[in-house]
């Protein structure tokens, strides 16, 4: 199969989803990791063009740990908007490049602003990719894909209908999330924050909710024809 995960900025799919995307490369599937925005403002001292660079450098290595593709639609942070038809085709080309047969991304429910509006924009890309004469820079059309939604940040109102147990497969999240530097250290020395100690918590957490030591937790897009029979997840 072909799996796309789009998130907002560099690391928000290490922290969310990256144990069941390494889980869906060792099945033999071909993934793809799409951030539509660039991570600019991520910092208080780096200024944002040499940040910029930098988190581009840091998702292509954590991406090369599990032999996943990386790119980027290179939208500011701060500037994602769903009402923007610009950052739609953006997402438009991604998926028909892609060809996924399934999309992960952020949930409606996020507490970021960036997050829930690429969890909008997904889900209105997902059909605009489907329609062949609606012509962006990528020709051709995508089949209606289906969206599953990864937990928000802490858990919090994020109610899962859906897990991968990731026991396996946490060591290697925890390797590529060490890969974006420039938030993990500054968190670390400014913020008191372990944000790598903060993410193998909340997959404990959702791991003693499906009886698995670790886990990943989703629900799916309950739209139609988005829904399918079969599990798509690993």
């Amino acid at each position: 199969m072909n799996v796309l995960a789009i998130g907002c900025h560099p690391d928000d799919v290490e922290v969310n989803c990256a144990g069941t995307l390494v889980k869906c490369v060792q099945r033999g599937d071909k993934v793809t990791v799409c951030h539509v925005a660039n991570g600019n403002l991520g910092h208080e001292l780096i200024n944002e063009d040499e940040l910029r660079e930098m988190r581009a450098l840091e998702a292509k290595k954590a991406g090369s740990l599990a032999g996943i593709d990386v790119v980027t639609c290179d939208v500011g942070d701060l500037m994602v908007y769903d009402s923007s038809k610009a950052q739609r085709d953006l997402v438009v080309d991604v998926i028909r490049s892609v060809q996924p047969d399934f999309i992960i991304t952020h949930s409606p429910t996020d507490y970021m602003p960036d997050h829930v509006a690429v969890s909008k924009l997904v889900f209105d890309a997902t059909f605009a990719a489907s329609v062949p004469h609606y012509r962006t820079a990528v020709p051709g059309k995508a089949p209606v894909t289906p969206i599953y939604y990864m937990d928000n940040l802490a858990g919090v109102n994020f109610i899962p209908t859906e897990y991968v147990d990731i026991s396996d497969t946490l060591e290697k999240k925890i390797e590529m999330l060490e890969c974006h530097v420039s938030q993990m250290k500054w968190m670390r020395d400014h913020d008191n924050i372990d944000f790598a100690e903060f993410v193998t918590t909340c997959a404990r957490f959702r791991g003693l909710q499906c009886n698995a030591k670790y886990a990943e937790a989703y629900t799916p897009c309950l739209a139609w024809p988005k829904l399918i029979t079969k599990r798509l997840l690993p």
